[in-house]
């Protein structure tokens, strides 16, 4: 007896314990059920053909299943199928990726609506991951963008060229882009495409002979500008390029030519200065020239009187010839007096 007893007693143990692992299956399920039943129902009903299981996996990948559910109806309903390529494995893929799901079906949903843009979910998944705005891209893309030109963060209110008449004219221009998908990644942005346009404008107008030609046909600005394709290896394509406003400023030329006539003036008065005190600096040198020849003189004279009483001294000049020689130097200076003054000056006396 005691050995049935125990049996028994295992026999119930094992009892419970399958009785507890169902019940606990139970509310796991319970639990589930009632997490994904909403979805699964939504996904059910709508054709977007998502299982409960698909849901539960979505889970243990980290995925949330609301993101993904509610894109895929949007797709399904919208009458985007599986064929073109949006799946729940690539929705979960994208979303996994760090994409925005939401926006990338809104965008291909928009596209598809439009009619006139062709955007397969692999590229507006690619464009999503480069960190683009891929439903702005189509919404320009279906309503051309007006930028303005120059940009309104640049800090200035109007683009300034010159004419070869040397008259500035300041231009304000509208530029309108449609989103180009195709270059979309790795393409340039607004600020690449306001300055090719301010380039282009300027240099029109500079190539231009006179200011007067350009008030008279604005559109040649336009037109000169859009010849140079400056969309190349843009987001956007240029669909027109529009002059709001063209004032005429300053006369640059003559503004230029004065600066230059006063640089001019200033270099010509730095010349004639040099000029002036090298002439200065000669005349000085001049004098003292003259000032050394006449101390010469005086030294040379001063050795005469010597001469002569050393020619006396040695009996070589007798003092008759002496007195001859002052008498005819005395009769010299008077002549030269007379003839230089008309007044007889008082001859000089040699000692």
């Amino acid at each position: 007896m005691p050995i049935f007893a125990a049996g028994d007693d295992l026999t119930h143990v094992i009892s419970i314990v399958i009785l507890i692992a169902i019940i606990v299956a139970a509310m796991i399920f319970g639990l589930v059920f009632a997490r994904y039943f909403r979805f699964w129902i939504q996904s059910v009903s709508t054709g977007a053909a998502i299982g409960i299981l698909d849901l539960l996996g979505m889970t243990f990948r980290k995925v949330n299943p609301a993101v993904i559910v509610r894109s895929k109806i949007m797709a399904v309903q919208a009458g985007l199928g599986d064929n073109t390529g949006i799946t729940s494995k690539a929705l979960e893929a994208h979303y996994l990726a760090g994409g925005n799901v939401p926006l990338v079906i809104r965008a291909i949903i928009a596209a598809n609506k439009a009619k006139m843009i062709d955007l397969d979910f692999k590229q507006a998944t690619a464009i999503d991951l480069a960190g683009r705005n891929v439903l702005e891209a189509v919404q320009t893309s279906v309503y051309p963008k007006v930028i303005d030109c120059p940009g309104r963060n640049s800090g200035r209110q109007t683009l300034d060229a010159v004419a070869k008449n040397g008259i500035q004219l300041k231009v304000k221009a509208r530029v309108t882009v449609r989103a180009n998908l195709r270059q979309l990644i790795g393409g340039a942005t607004e600020e690449t495409i306001i300055a090719r346009v301010g380039e282009g404008i300027v240099s029109a107008i500079g190539s231009a002979e006179s200011h007067a030609e350009v008030l008279e046909n604005p559109d040649r600005i336009s037109k000169v500008v859009l010849a140079r394709r400056l969309d190349s290896q843009t987001a956007f394509e240029i669909v027109s390029i529009d002059i709001a406003d063209i004032d005429v400023g300053d006369n640059i030329g003559a503004r230029l030519q004065a600066d230059q006539a006063e640089a001019d003036t200033r270099r010509a008065r730095a010349s004639a200065e040099s000029q002036r005190a090298m002439a200065v600096a000669r005349e000085q040198e001049m004098v003292a020239t003259i000032e050394e020849s006449r101390a010469r003189l005086v030294e040379a004279e001063a050795e005469v009187p010597k001469a002569i009483a050393d020619a006396i001294r040695h009996a070589k000049l007798s003092i008759f010839d002496y007195y001859k020689l002052r008498n005819v130097q005395a009769d010299t200076e008077m002549r030269t007096a007379i003839a230089g003054s008309g007044s007889r000056q008082p001859a000089r006396v040699q000692p």
